[in-house]
């Protein structure tokens, strides 16, 4: 893996590796994103549980909710 550096004052740019510890933080930050990405789809799965177990329990659709304003 590589980084670019880019010298705005000279116009220079130069390609050099990443480091072991700059590689080490890319993947534990790839791998807190992947956690939080899922942590969101878990709570939006349960959201939307919970929106139909309502709706069954009032004995509509969601398109009647939506005409009700729920």
């Amino acid at each position: 893996m590589e980084k670019v550096i880019v010298d705005c004052s000279t116009g220079t740019t130069e390609v050099v590796p990443l480091t072991a510890e700059e590689i080490a933080e890319l993947e534990a930050a790839a791998a807190q994103a992947e956690v939080d990405r899922l942590a969101a789809e878990a709570e939006a799965a349960e959201k939307a549980a919970a929106k139909q177990a309502l709706l069954d329990r009032l004995g509509i659709t969601a398109e009647e909710a939506a005409l009700l304003g729920l």
